[in-house]
């Protein structure tokens, strides 16, 4: 049986994302931490050589691929020394530009779309609130009918590239219902908010204010948002893995050479188990996502199964994350050790795009619970 992830051409995009990192990211990436952000530049620089576009159609201004080819990317950017992190804030338009490409409209494509994945513009996705956490069904931001407009207030938390975007995919509640609203600017930003990692994906509380949006504008409804969280589901679940495979190759490394008491740590029986465990999780972790991603991709509509891959995936991260810093010993507490960034990292991907609480209620559901 063929590997979907193993042909020639995900091969050279591997090598294209790998090489980016090399050249662009790792010599950057601890100053982007430092900075809370990544530059604009990136944007247009990944724009430049296709990398940013990939998953989304050439008819739109992407590079073609599917969310197979999305996954390779996602992989690669972490593997090579990238972090979950950069893919936050490299790649928020994964969140914020598919209902606007599903809604078909094509004024809006070539006003969002087009220029977003030639890195001219950041988009985020706004749907979380203050007090509402999980609970999409019950924000309170309000979009009020006035002639061809409507105008917004509400504020928004928790979002992914929000200080920097230029405009947000909005869910707002109307008067006709749950409506996603692409809001051009207008709105305000009320913090940005320090986090205990993905230092360098910048996150920000919005407050919407008297925000006049053309009625046209709309791009969905509740059904679209649900929809898509399964393709942010699973890139959650590619990071989580992707991570842990990551934290693995480098703990590979350093007990090899680190000596203690005259011999190799990774000649030591309980390191070597230990570092099995891990590159069991790892490798189950890696083995159903990417079974559940081509099964999404061939156009199957699972939700049990993947809210099952990203619990699965997150475990196995949780796991070998805290495994690659208890091996690194006192380096793996310091700020300047790779481990521990991924460490910090980590502990979003449990959270983000519906906490393993709201899989596992997702889960008993299909069981029947």
């Amino acid at each position: 049986m063929s590997d979907p992830f193993g042909t020639e051409e995900r091969r050279r995009l591997r090598e294209l994302t790998r090489a980016f990192v090399t050249n662009e990211v790792l010599p950057n990436l601890a100053d982007w931490e430092k900075a809370g952000e990544v530059p604009r530049e990136l944007h247009r620089v990944a724009a430049g050589i296709g990398l940013l576009g990939i998953g989304f159609a050439e008819e739109v201004g992407g590079s073609g691929g599917d969310l197979l080819d999305s996954v390779v990317v996602t992989e690669e950017l972490i593997q090579a020394g990238g972090s979950s992190g950069l893919v936050a804030a490299l790649f928020t338009h994964g969140i914020a530009l598919p209902h606007i490409v599903a809604a078909g409209d094509p004024e809006l494509i070539e006003r969002f779309v087009r220029p977003t994945l030639a890195g001219e513009k950041i988009g985020c996705l706004a749907v979380t609130e203050p007090g509402g956490g999980s609970d999409v069904a019950g924000i309170r931001t309000r979009a009020v009918a006035d002639g061809d407009d409507y105008v917004v207030d509400g504020t928004k938390t928790f979002i992914t590239s929000g200080a920097r975007a230029d405009f947000a995919t909005v869910a707002v509640q109307t008067d006709e219902g749950f409506r996603l609203l692409v809001v051009d600017g207008g709105f305000e930003v009320t913090r940005r908010l320090d986090k205990m990692g993905w230092h360098c994906s910048d996150t920000a509380e919005l407050a919407f204010v008297g925000v006049r949006v053309p009625r046209r504008h709309v791009v969905g409804g509740f059904a679209e948002v649900m929809t898509h969280f399964g393709a942010e589901r699973i890139s959650l679940a590619v990071q989580a893995y992707a991570t842990a495979q990551r934290c693995l190759d480098l703990t590979l490394a350093w007990v090899r050479d680190r000596h203690t008491f005259g011999r190799p740590l990774a000649s030591r029986q309980l390191v070597r188990h230990r570092l099995a465990e891990m590159a069991r999780q790892v490798d189950v972790a890696r083995t159903y996502v990417r079974q559940v991603a081509v099964r999404v991709a061939s156009g199957e509509r699972l939700v049990t199964e993947v809210a099952m891959a990203k619990n699965t995936a997150v475990a196995a991260c949780d796991h070998v994350v805290d495994e690659a810093v208890q091996l690194h010993g006192g380096l793996g507490y310091l700020r300047d050790a790779e481990v521990e960034r991924h460490y910090r990292d980590a502990r979003i991907l449990g959270i983000g795009g519906g906490t393993t609480e709201i899989m596992n209620k997702i889960i008993a559901k299909q069981l029947g619970v």
